[in-house]
């Protein structure tokens, strides 16, 4: 899977983990992006590890673990460094 590949699914998972979670989030596309693709690193790769498959093959599965991944960062997000950030 190419870079353009990566980001373009970073953005499709961070969309939906933004919509996921309740709350503003005041980020723009670029961040939205890196945390859906940071969400994928986390949810897919240890989903697809766990799962004992391809982490680099696309599966329904992987991209439920990188949603999965991309709210739990987002959380982590508002957690760390507060809703003003």
């Amino acid at each position: 899977m190419g870079i353009c590949s990566w980001l373009v699914f970073g953005l499709i998972c961070g969309l939906v983990a933004r919509a996921l979670l309740p709350g503003n989030q005041s980020m723009g596309l670029i961040k939205t992006s890196l945390l859906g693709v940071g969400g994928s690193f986390v949810g897919g790769w240890l989903g697809a590890l766990i799962m004992g498959r391809n982490p680099t093959l696309l599966h329904p599965s992987g991209f439920i673990g990188s949603v999965l991944g991309a709210i739990v960062l987002l959380a982590l997000g508002h957690w760390f460094f507060g809703r003003g950030s």
